[in-house]
């Protein structure tokens, strides 16, 4: 039995060695060709946030209501964005959401909800829920509705109308933030 465990000691003397030999050549592998120099410091971050700090969300700065729509409860549209801002006391987004434009854009400038409707047809034929009008331009009405079938087609470029279209849940949104004579901002 002595022979056995003296085999058993040598197998695994070797394979110890054999693991201590591929760990060094991968500590040999890694290592700088000059030990004597200097590792490099760190570099700070420049976009890692001050101690204490809360770090920006990029999502959220993307979504923020344009810094020129002005100050007060609001309705924000951006032209560029195709997105619409309801923004509340204290200047604070209680909602923003993507929108299809029309084919015919009021001009950037401040305006007012005028007039409201539940439920009609829309200028396109297309039976829309909560409209919420606020401009008319060379006489096309232009204001925000929802589609009652849930689409958010592209106007027929074609046809000169004014509905700025949103999703039915933005719509419902839009409805009971934009009462009549609630500011509304037109952004480029």
């Amino acid at each position: 039995m002595a022979r056995s465990s003296s085999g058993f000691v040598a197998g695994l003397t070797a394979a110890a060695l054999a693991a201590v030999g591929f760990l060094a050549y991968q500590a040999s592998a890694t290592a700088p060709a000059d030990l004597s120099a200097a590792a490099p410091a760190p570099a700070a971050s420049p976009t890692a946030p001050a101690p204490g700090a809360v770090p920006k969300d990029p999502a959220a700065a993307a979504l923020a209501v344009p810094k020129q729509s002005g100050t007060g409860v609001r309705v924000v549209y951006s032209l560029g964005e195709r997105r619409v801002w309801l923004v509340g006391e204290k200047n604070a987004v209680t909602r923003t959401f993507a929108v299809m434009p029309s084919t015919v854009h009021p001009a950037p400038g401040t305006y007012a909800v005028t007039s409201r409707s539940g439920t009609v047809p829309g200028s396109d034929g297309v039976q829309i829920e909560h409209v919420v009008r606020f401009a008319t331009v060379e006489g096309v009405t232009v204001g925000f509705s929802a589609a009652v079938d849930g689409t958010l087609a592209s106007p027929d470029p074609s046809r000169r109308t004014g509905g700025i279209r949103m999703k039915r849940a933005d719509g419902d949104a839009m409805w009971t933030f934009a009462t009549v004579n609630t500011k509304v901002v037109v952004v480029p």
